[in-house]
């Protein structure tokens, strides 16, 4: 058994070794695609000893055409069950059945055996079916801004990373038009980004100063938050959940400027050196705006916040003018209406942000 293999690497050796000599030898013709997205670490390529413990191993989808999985899926999943390996690379194909407890949510762990038919996990699926369980949007869809703008940047990045091993289907080129936001709706969510940003930049040295240190600290973590997020508009990056959100961060071009200032805003001992840490990041976060060209130079400002003897970086001026270059006239009614931005900017709720029968609904929230 490798321990290092990642889970990518051994769903696309289990694609190319074990599982394509059987649909070469039973289903010679069929088209489809294979690939691994969707939920689960290895997606991401964040997956690691811990990750092993459940819903790891040899697992992979397979794409078919609506008419060809009419007919064949069936009798795929049968000849795949015939005919697998038991093992592949030291790991057992056969998986427990899902388990349907409210804390297990469908937890499979790897269940050897030396007999019998192969509970595996190689899906068959079509590409829309797996869109409309994964978005709430069918494969075909033309996306407006509101139905962008209502889908959680976790699921982008879990559709648009992973791995396509094989693609006779085009699963490839559709998952092309999700690389990354369009224009009008990447300049709307920076815009909202330096918003929060805007909402909260005075309040830790506010709660500070009166003596509450526990709510300058909290406010020190949405904020911190609130400019990860903005870090990864910046570079063109989707974010991925919270328990990856750092680690992801840390693969960005500016987190080794800031990285080390966010650990201290976090650890500073009182408001004031809280404060400090965060006009140092108000600098930098102003360089990487103008580096990116979308707007008219804005000069860097540390000021006093109206007398009050807090120091803020005015971030409302880069949420005017980012909202100031929207072309577009559906981005630019949202914008009049309400600057909540993406579902990630206005809910950290992870029951709304995997409610895809809500997305809809959430859609409509852009609609006035």
């Amino acid at each position: 058994m490798s321990t290092s293999i990642s889970g990518l690497d051994l769903a696309r050796a289990f694609y190319h070794e074990a599982v394509r000599p059987v649909l070469a030898k039973h289903h010679p013709r069929l088209p489809h695609s294979a690939a691994l997205l969707g939920s689960g670490s290895e997606a991401l390529g964040f997956d690691d000893a811990v990750s092993r413990d459940h819903n790891w191993g040899p697992r992979l989808q397979l794409f078919l055409s609506a008419p060809d999985h009419a007919r064949s899926s069936a009798s795929l999943a049968q000849s795949l069950r015939r005919h697998l390996p038991y093992q592949f690379r030291g790991y057992a194909t056969n998986w427990s059945a899902p388990k349907h407890e409210k804390d297990d949510q469908g937890t499979q762990l790897l269940a050897p055996i030396a007999s019998g038919e192969v509970n595996h996990r190689v899906e068959t699926l079509t590409i829309d079916s797996f869109m409309r369980a994964h978005f709430g949007l069918g494969s075909d869809c033309k996306l407006r801004a509101a139905d962008w703008l209502s889908i959680p940047q976790q699921k982008l990045l879990t559709f648009t990373s992973g791995a396509v091993f094989h693609d006779a289907l085009g699963l490839e080129s559709i998952r092309q038009r999700f690389a990354f936001y369009p224009r009008d709706v990447w300049l709307y969510l920076l815009a909202c980004g330096w918003q929060r940003i805007a909402q909260d930049e005075h309040l830790a040295p506010r709660a500070g100063a009166v003596g509450d240190e526990l709510g300058s600290r909290i406010i020190a973590g949405r904020l911190a938050r609130s400019i990860v997020l903005l870090c990864f508009l910046m570079e063109r990056a989707y974010a991925p959940y919270p328990k990856w959100l750092g680690s992801a961060f840390r693969q960005l071009d500016c987190a080794n400027e800031l990285a080390p200032i966010l650990e201290a805003v976090q650890l500073a001992g009182d408001y004031r050196e809280r404060e400090r840490h965060l006009c140092a990041v108000w600098q930098i976060l102003n360089r990487l705006h103008n580096n990116l060209g979308l707007t008219q130079p804005i000069a860097p400002s540390v000021q006093e916040f109206h007398g009050r003897g807090f120091m803020v970086g005015s971030a409302w001026r880069y949420t005017q003018a980012l909202l100031d270059c929207i072309a577009g006239g559906e981005l630019q009614k949202i914008a009049a209406r309400s600057l909540i931005g993406g579902i990630d900017q206005f809910s950290d709720n992870t029951d709304l942000r995997e409610a895809v029968h809500l997305r809809g609904a959430i859609a409509d929230l852009y609609a006035g």
